[in-house]
């Protein structure tokens, strides 16, 4: 008999592809994980929204899996936490050495359980959670599995290479050491006068009593080195020690404090926040996190692998949120939390909220939040910002021209609401999105003829803002009629018409309607290439493809596909295109689809925007291919970069702003809001969303 829970997708011929009811994955998977070694998890952990702060924010890394090093808990400048066992002469501290190395059993975007055997029947469970964003303990829990007594030693300790801890002073008796240490803010962030504490003051402290507590300045593991010394005022590691006596199948749990805060505040604050998490409930972190993705819809993917994916982006899109404060009413979120860099964190850009898309089927509240401070910034002739954090504004001006972001505005508005279904949301940013399509379109056309170019400092606004083809080897891109720029103008368009239609206002809708069908005529006169058959930039003033040489203009970019995601091809330019794109020697790449063409002089694969695979393109191209009816193409391109974002998660646990077409690598900075789609690019295959 035929199992009626197996559904037939698809016959060619012989073949056949089933799915399976009952393969669907249980909830919650980051809760049941058996992620050992080389495993595609992503392993960055940071304080959860409500108890975060813009301003002195710790966040970890845990590298757990390189044989040749330790599972060690990485920052980017407060030093890395680690642990080491002493049995029998031997100190164990290397993955290497371990008896069984480290195995992830739960992670979310503030805390991960996992456990280890450094010897033959002694079991390490750990739990370590980001209480705040100045906190985080470790709950750990020694385990003799032997039938015979054992005496273990443990050293917690927490190193760094450069910059020493200074003003070190150890109450061993108490199971604290006290240090200071310095973050020197970089240079964006100073230039843009952003609040940083770079002086400050940390608590190191067990909850139980231990053996010793020493400073060093030595970094190589050796007999040695945990050995009692003399205090130092200056040291690269600071280590306390544990002696542990197990009788045979008995445990021992404590806890272990990692605590900083700015060297003005006095002491006791240290010792108060310390005191806070002596009882903190694991199990009650656990359950907020459940929460929290209770609703996430489950993908359609059930192999382990796309499952860690999807989820681990899922925690990443959301570690990177905080509350609203400073000058903010709502929540934002930053795309780059932990390691902080002040390009990464400076806060909100249009582009970077694409990630809305996928983010708010995880909490849709602060998705609409997140927009919504966008609205708030406002200025009133309709403006926004280029950027928008809790103590930036960065209002850009440029030859007399006001900086904004690409205008996916409206678009990401609709998209937003078309899965909160919030009316109120929905006719309060319809109202925002309309004057800041009006400000765009009215300083956008210089020429007057109905096509926008990129303005402002325009390579910033453009998105793609290093190694482009164009601007690197043309001309500047305010020179040119935009291709992209008029496709996303239509798509603002037609997500205004159907604000409009769904608020009932008819009139406007219609007037939208005819905006974009006008737009949608001048690009295809424009910018179609009839004999290449694909889409370019013109010059502004002669509308060709030359500007300085004959068809210097005709470069197959990544923009030539957005008439897809657009909808402004015909069916047969959309034919044509799809040719483009499963070119193997051009854009039909092993892991996606690059920036720029990989026959051409210019690409890079490591690059920029000269070759890269950026996700979120790579997402606006699937949508087109599902729109355009090329489903098996949509399904391909979406496990192309799965296939990289997958192979990049197994080495190094990080998720990217961009990865390499042709090879497993991803740069060049970690830990990426916008890589966060690719769980959207996941979902639409199962259901093309409208």
């Amino acid at each position: 008999m035929i199992n009626p829970c197996r559904l037939v997708l698809m016959l060619f011929g012989a073949l056949s592809i089933f799915i399976q009811c009952d393969a669907q994955p249980a909830r919650p998977f980051l809760s049941n994980l058996k992620a050992g070694q080389h495993f595609p998890l992503y392993t960055g952990y940071a304080a959860a929204m409500e108890r975060s702060a813009f301003t002195l924010d710790e966040g970890y890394r845990l590298q757990y899996d390189i044989d040749s090093l330790g599972a060690d808990f990485i920052t980017d400048n407060a030093g890395d936490l680690g642990f080491a066992f002493w049995e029998n002469n031997q100190w164990i501290y290397r993955v290497v050495d371990m008896k069984v190395k480290p195995v992830i059993t739960l992670s979310y975007p503030d805390m991960v359980t996992y456990h280890y055997y450094p010897f033959e029947n002694i079991r390490v469970e750990i739990s370590m959670v980001v209480h705040s964003s100045t906190a985080a303990f470790w709950q750990m829990k020694i385990t003799n599995e032997s039938n015979v007594l054992r005496n273990i030693n443990l050293a917690s300790f927490i190193k760094k290479k450069q910059q020493a801890f200074k003003n070190t002073r150890v109450m061993a008796e108490d199971g604290k050491i006290y240090f200071t240490h310095v973050e020197e803010p970089d240079g964006w962030t100073k230039d843009h006068h952003l609040p940083m504490v770079d002086s400050i003051r940390d608590l190191f402290q067990f909850s139980s009593n231990v053996s010793s507590a020493v400073c060093v300045n030595d970094l190589s593991f050796n007999e040695n080195i945990f050995e009692e010394k003399n205090e130092t005022d200056s040291a690269h590691l600071i280590s306390i020690r544990k002696d542990v006596s197990l009788q045979p199948h008995q445990s021992d749990s404590f806890r272990i404090f990692r605590i900083v805060q700015p060297l003005s505040h006095p002491v006791s604050s240290l010792e108060k926040e310390a005191d806070s998490m002596e009882h903190a409930s694991i199990v009650s972190y656990k359950k907020v996190n459940e929460h929290l993705f209770s609703k996430t819809p489950l993908p359609f993917f059930s192999d382990s692998a796309s499952m860690a994916l999807y989820w681990s982006a899922c925690n990443m899109m959301r570690q990177v949120f905080y509350p609203a404060e400073g000058n903010l009413k709502h929540n934002y979120y930053v795309f780059s939390r932990e390691p902080q860099w002040g390009w990464g964190h400076g806060g909100q850009v249009f582009h970077e909220s694409i990630a809305m898309l996928a983010y708010a089927y995880i909490d849709p509240v602060s998705a609409m939040n997140s927009q919504r401070v966008f609205s708030d910034r406002q200025h009133s002739n309709g403006y926004i910002n280029y950027r928008t954090g809790s103590y930036l504004d960065e209002v850009i001006e440029y030859k007399g021209q006001l900086t904004s972001s690409a205008p996916w505005y409206s678009w990401l508005n609709w998209e937003v609401y078309n899965i909160t279904k919030d009316q109120s949301f929905l006719s309060e940013l319809y109202r925002s999105s309309k004057r800041f399509y009006n400000f765009y379109t009215s300083n956008r056309d210089t020429d007057h003829d109905g096509l926008c170019e990129w303005g402002g400092e325009a390579v910033l606004e453009s998105v793609r803002d290093g190694h482009v083809a164009v601007w690197d080897q043309v001309g500047y891109p305010a020179e040119f009629e935009a291709l992209d720029l008029n496709c996303m103008l239509v798509m603002e368009a037609k997500s205004l018409e159907k604000m409009a239609l769904t608020l009932h206002l008819d009139k406007e809708a219609v007037a939208w309607k005819k905006d974009y069908q006008k737009r949608t005529l001048l690009i295809n006169k424009t910018f179609w290439d009839p004999v290449n058959h694909f889409y370019y930039n013109v010059d502004k003033r002669t509308h060709k493809f030359t500007y300085k040489k004959k068809d210097d203009l005709k470069r197959d970019e990544i923009i030539g596909f957005l008439p897809l995601w657009a909808g402004v091809a015909d069916h047969q330019q959309a034919a044509y295109l799809v040719k483009h794109l499963t070119d193997t020697a051009s854009f039909w790449r092993r892991y996606g689809v690059p920036s720029l063409a990989s026959n051409d002089s210019y690409y890079n694969p490591k690059g920029y925007w000269n070759g890269a695979v950026w996700v979120q393109w790579n997402y606006l191209i699937e949508r087109g291919l599902l729109d355009y009816g090329y489903k098996k193409e949509a399904s391909t391109l979406v496990h192309k970069v799965m296939d990289n974002m997958i192979g990049v998660l197994k080495s190094d646990h990080e998720l990217w702003e961009f990865y390499d077409p042709d090879s497993t690598w991803g740069g060049y900075h970690r830990t990426y809001i916008w890589a966060g789609i690719i769980i959207r690019m996941m979902m639409d295959l199962q259901t093309k969303r409208k």
